[in-house]
């Protein structure tokens, strides 16, 4: 007699189920970005499932996942179709990732840095005027992170990540903390390039500069202060080329 399926077989398949669709997703997405399906048809579901030897369900859902990111829709008498790429959520950090990892692109980062001094800036100044004791020990937290790391004790370029995103944090407002995945992903990629132009990792002094503004309350030094590591950050983007 077949034994029955107990909680923990159940969590297992529950987890396998969900690696398969995300592992689905992320092949079909890079695919996507990539532009396999510029000269041809995306694939039907059943296509899907029998190329990757995956269930349909599987197939089903990596597909609405797609559909949510703006990479695909559903037409009547045409199936789905790979949507335009003006449509393509960029603010998604699966889209965001497959874009960085298609092909390297200075025109893209040039692009996020834009975004971003139209955001931290503002960010540093609100935490300056709002941010909690918390906060504060937070961002100095992070700011001995990245001397640590530049001692060799730890990772650079995940220090100076945690540096930003804890300013973000500390803004008081959802909206701002809600970039922290986007700047996250795309820093990853951002900061690597320039560490490389410059032949070494971000500017301790120019990051303290910062927390100290944000420390003191002073709302206008510290938008100075962020604007000051991301203008760099553009200048040095400015004159490289793809």
């Amino acid at each position: 007699m077949e034994r029955g399926h107990t909680t923990s077989d159940r969590a297992l398949q529950h987890d396998l189920g969900r690696n398969l669709t995300h592992g689905m997703l992320d092949t079909l997405g890079k695919a996507i970005v990539i532009g396999r399906y510029e000269t041809r048809p995306f694939p039907t579901e059943a296509e899907i499932a029998k190329a990757y030897g995956v269930s349909r369900s599987v197939t089903r859902e990596a597909v609405k996942m797609l559909t949510a990111k703006g990479l695909v829709t559903a037409r009547p008498r045409q199936g789905t179709v790979v949507s335009p790429a003006s449509q393509w959520n960029l603010f998604d950090t699966d889209v965001l990732r497959w874009l960085l990892e298609r092909k390297f692109s200075v025109d893209l980062l040039r692009q996020f840095n834009q975004l971003r001094i139209a955001i931290e800036p503002e960010a540093a100044a609100l935490a300056a005027q709002f941010h909690s004791a918390a906060d504060m020990a937070a961002i100095r937290a992070e700011l001995a992170r990245m001397a640590a790391a530049e001692s060799g004790t730890g990772d650079p370029l995940e220090a100076d990540i945690a540096f930003h995103v804890a300013i973000l944090q500390a803004s008081g407002n959802p909206f701002y903390a809600q970039f922290r995945t986007v700047v996250a992903t795309a820093l990853h990629t951002s900061i690597r390039f320039t560490n490389r132009i410059k032949g070494r990792s971000a500017n301790i002094a120019d990051h303290a500069a910062v927390a100290d503004a944000i420390a003191t309350r002073d709302a206008d030094a510290s938008r100075r202060a962020m604007r000051r590591i991301i203008g760099d950050v553009l200048d040095l983007i400015g004159d490289q080329r793809d």
